[in-house]
């Protein structure tokens, strides 16, 4: 990484980390090495953006799984929020609570946001392909959410 709090860039190490799923599950990225890893970031569970990039990986997972990826999606909410959120979204992959923003800081993805002239900080949307070996293979640092992740299976198909 090129500072602190900064994204990592393609061909760096993807910073380590363990989080709690939605069920209470350890994650870690050690623990997916052999796999690609398709990290994203949202800032919130059941708001408009995020619903509509989640229910489109949703409706990819099946060729993420044929491509050998895992999908895992972060945001700072709790697990009773990411249950609620996978529960009327029917959503298909894992949630992983950052309570604590530690991830998102260590991704480069704990800004601080403007909105009507309120400063506060938060999760920017960005995604993070993580190749088999545990290397960044390919950053979307400033997601728009549709279609997003038709732009991510392109990039696994291209590798």
């Amino acid at each position: 990484m090129s500072e602190e709090n900064k994204m990592p860039n393609v061909g760096d190490k993807a910073p380590c980390f363990t989080l709690p799923d939605h069920e209470g599950n350890r994650v870690s990225l050690s623990g997916l090495k052999g796999k690609a890893v398709v990290l994203y970031f949202y800032p919130k569970d059941d708001t408009p953006g995020c619903t509509l990039e989640a229910k489109e990986f949703r409706d990819a997972l099946c060729e993420f799984d044929a491509c050998g990826a895992v999908v895992l999606g972060v945001s700072p909410d709790d697990a009773e929020s990411h249950c609620r959120f996978i529960e009327k979204f029917k959503l298909n992959f894992r949630l992983l609570c950052d309570a604590d923003h530690a991830v998102a800081e260590k991704y480069g993805v704990w800004v601080e946001k403007n909105r009507y002239g309120r400063r506060y900080m938060g999760v920017q949307r960005a995604t993070f392909l993580i190749d088999k070996k545990g290397k960044i293979a390919r950053v979307w640092p400033r997601v728009t959410p549709q279609g997003h992740a038709q732009q991510v299976l392109a990039a696994l198909d291209a590798r």
